[in-house]
């Protein structure tokens, strides 16, 4: 009798490890705190290096007296890594401090992801990176603000290790019918796998893992000497009758719980021709965890966008004009919830956008230290 081929076995995806910067040993074993030295170790390292480079870069500029435009291009280059290598270790040390406050609500996977990879194109792209997306309506129950936290981790995590293209899939899982957000590239060297064991490695990695734990959320991931694979599961998936879920755990997205929702790790870029109005701003919104950029013309602020788009705009009413105006049809051709935020020279009200037909959010100067927090939670977490 003749034998039956075998189907060869794919080999299943490997659980996400602890966020470790290295593989345990037998000395963590009863000290829980060693895999977070061996941690702020990586993000000490990876704040000095950058910041380093961009001394001798700013000595050289003083020695030679000369500084040209890609010399400050560099510049800002390395200044932005160590501060996005800082904010990760904030993100981190708030993921995993436990004392996170979760608005459960019904969402749409797809459009979730479909909504950050829009935001997000046009830094990709500047990257040389294209991004892919199959996509099917899946709905699960979870917090607005840490899904989206989450798809940018996990966007971060792909860009700095994929070599020309990251192909983004949603589906559901057959058994248990779980939602399912796939992320899958080719890394940077094939054939190499320790190059695919690094993307492992980063901060970016990390802060995936610890985003995902506080959402207890299931991570697999996968890989080969060619691609990487990783997957994120959603236990909380909706189904016709909702079973199992109670009304504590479903929440309708009641407003009062917009002050739980984490704007952490958000980019705001202000648009300030004064010194003393940046410096308002920046006291006002120092302690909420943002990502702060400053510039002081609208022309400056076309620049910065062709780059990459931050999640909301801050300028003074001063600025306002047809340049301005201009920069906001475009933004909003492309992203049509974009926020804008106009800081009045006079004034402690806190108008939202919308308001007697206004299309921007406006705080005014007198009260600038509660009202633009307020505002800045309130027009994002509508973007949620």
């Amino acid at each position: 009798m003749p034998r039956t081929p075998r189907t060869p076995r794919r080999r299943p995806p490997m659980t996400a490890r602890p966020v470790l910067p290295r593989p345990a040993t037998d000395a963590d074993v009863g000290d829980p705190a060693e895999p977070w030295r061996g941690l702020l170790g990586q993000i000490g390292r990876e704040v000095a290096e950058p910041l380093s480079s961009a001394v001798e870069r700013v000595v050289q500029m003083t020695t030679s007296g000369r500084i040209d435009r890609d010399g400050l291009r560099a510049l800002r280059v390395e200044i932005d890594r160590a501060r996005r290598a800082g904010m990760v270790g904030q993100q981190l040390a708030r993921f995993g401090s436990k004392r996170l406050r979760q608005s459960h609500e019904r969402l749409d996977l797809a459009q979730t992801l479909q909504s950050v990879l829009t935001h997000r194109a046009r830094e990709v792209s500047a990257r040389g990176v294209e991004v892919r997306q199959t996509t099917r309506p899946i709905e699960v129950l979870i917090d607005p603000p840490l899904l989206v936290s989450l798809i940018n981790a996990v966007l971060d995590w792909a860009v700095e290790s994929a070599r020309s293209s990251i192909d983004f899939r949603v589906d559901l899982k057959s058994w248990p019918a779980h939602g399912r957000i796939v992320c899958s590239f080719g890394h940077e060297s094939p054939g190499a796998p320790p190059a695919a064991g690094e993307a492992f490695e980063s901060l970016n990695w990390h802060l995936v893992v610890q985003i995902a734990a506080a959402m207890d959320l299931v991570l697999l991931h996968d890989t080969d000497t060619a691609r990487v694979a990783l997957t994120v599961e959603f236990p909380r998936t909706v189904n016709d009758a909702l079973e199992g879920m109670s009304a504590v755990e479903l929440d309708h997205g009641d407003a009062s719980s917009l002050n739980s929702k984490p704007l952490a790790g958000s980019q705001v870029l202000v648009i300030a021709a004064r010194r003393e109005v940046r410096l308002q701003v920046r006291q006002a919104i120092a302690n909420m965890g943002l990502i702060i950029d400053f510039v002081g013309s609208v022309d400056e602020a076309v620049d910065f966008c062709h780059e990459g788009l931050p999640h909301a705009i801050v300028f003074e009413a001063m600025l306002r004009g047809e340049a301005l105006e201009q920069l906001t049809d475009e933004i909003r051709a492309e992203l049509p919830g974009f926020s804008f935020i106009e800081i009045a020279e006079e004034g402690d009200a806190f108008e939202v956008s919308g308001f007697n037909g206004m299309q921007h959010a406006r705080v005014g100067r007198d009260n600038l230290q509660q009202s633009l927090p307020s505002a800045l939670v309130f027009e994002l977490s509508r973007n949620y």
